[in-house]
């Protein structure tokens, strides 16, 4: 297999045109052409930790704050899981628990073990981490779950006097903790996935 480097071009990362090395900017679109953006992966990190610390209070605060008559109940997120659980609903919960925290914590290994992968120049198949960001990808869309319920719950439920529903602190914190995820899954340059591995003189083996 050849890359696109060993071939001498250059591909622009916002139209897919590819250009001979050498060349600034795309004809097409005007972008600016960089066969590696070596700056990526310091992004990567940055949206990274900013996720990270995001995340933690997302699931130590309530997310969904209801309010009746008689009482004023705070749910976090596994929280308000384990209630639906014993209510008799388990794929509801089951479906919460792996939106709200199976995905995010494998989004965070995932992105996690391609930088390290990157930037040890990894001899791992480029194939499978490849495949592997693409699903960091598309399931990243899904993790927004948990605020789509808040959200349609508050709007439905503020309707009523005998109790209301609004979002809790967690919400903000844990949409906030997606987006940075998704940042840094974006700023992600995979080109670097295809790099051959780093070559180890004697004295490293």
């Amino acid at each position: 297999m050849i890359t696109a480097r060993e071939a001498g071009l250059i591909a622009c990362r916002r139209c897919a045109r590819a250009w001979p090395m050498g060349t600034k900017v795309c004809g097409r679109c005007g972008s600016r052409l960089m066969s590696r953006d070596t700056t990526s992966l310091s992004r990567v990190w940055a949206w990274w930790v900013a996720g990270v610390i995001c995340y933690i209070p997302a699931n130590l605060s309530p997310m969904l704050v209801t309010t009746t008559l008689l009482q004023r109940q705070e749910n976090t997120i596994v929280g308000g899981a384990v209630e639906i659980a014993e209510s008799g609903d388990w794929g509801v919960a089951a479906i919460v628990l792996i939106a709200s925290v199976v995905i995010p914590i494998g989004k965070f290994i995932a992105i996690a073990y391609l930088a390290i992968s990157v930037a040890r120049r990894s001899a791992r198949s480029p194939l499978a981490r490849y495949r592997l960001y693409e699903v960091v990808e598309f399931i990243g869309r899904w993790s927004m779950i948990d605020v789509f319920v808040v959200a349609i719950l508050s709007a439905l439920v503020q309707l009523s006097v005998v109790a209301t529903i609004r979002p809790g602190p967690a919400a903000l914190t844990f949409a906030l903790s997606v987006i940075f995820t998704m940042l840094s899954a974006q700023s992600f340059d995979t080109r670097m996935i295809w790099d051959p591995p780093r070559r180890r003189d004697r004295d490293d083996a």
